[in-house]
């Protein structure tokens, strides 16, 4: 299982995150790899995550290379700062990408504001 799937997974098996329960919206994360494209849905409705493998539209919709999106599944890098880098692309609502963020761990071992990058 890559970092990135177990990232989804927690976030299926945790359900509930009382830091989103005024958030509605749904973020897709489109990961690159090469030629093949995996997509995640994440849905929240006040609080309550659900997550699938779907290209279904979204409120935002955010494209990364599976590099980094492991390297922030690890916390090794800070969201806002690879989208400051043109490392990762928003599409929608920024204010919902950026909220997402808190939900990646932070690598404290990798230090800086930016995991190190």
């Amino acid at each position: 299982m890559t970092a990135t799937s177990a990232f989804f997974e927690r976030l299926t098996v945790a359900g509930q995150d009382p830091r989103f329960n005024k958030v509605c919206g749904s973020v897709r994360f489109d990961i690159r790899d090469g030629d093949r494209l995996e997509q995640w849905l994440l849905k929240i409705d006040h609080g309550r995550m659900r997550v699938a493998r779907s290209a279904e539209p979204a409120t935002t919709v955010i494209m990364v290379s599976a590099q980094v999106a492991e390297a922030m599944a690890r916390g090794e890098v800070n969201g806002l700062a690879a989208i400051t880098r043109g490392e990762i692309m928003v599409d929608g609502d920024l204010g919902l990408a950026l909220r997402i963020g808190r939900l990646f761990p932070r690598n404290p071992e990798h230090g800086g504001p930016d995991g190190g990058r």
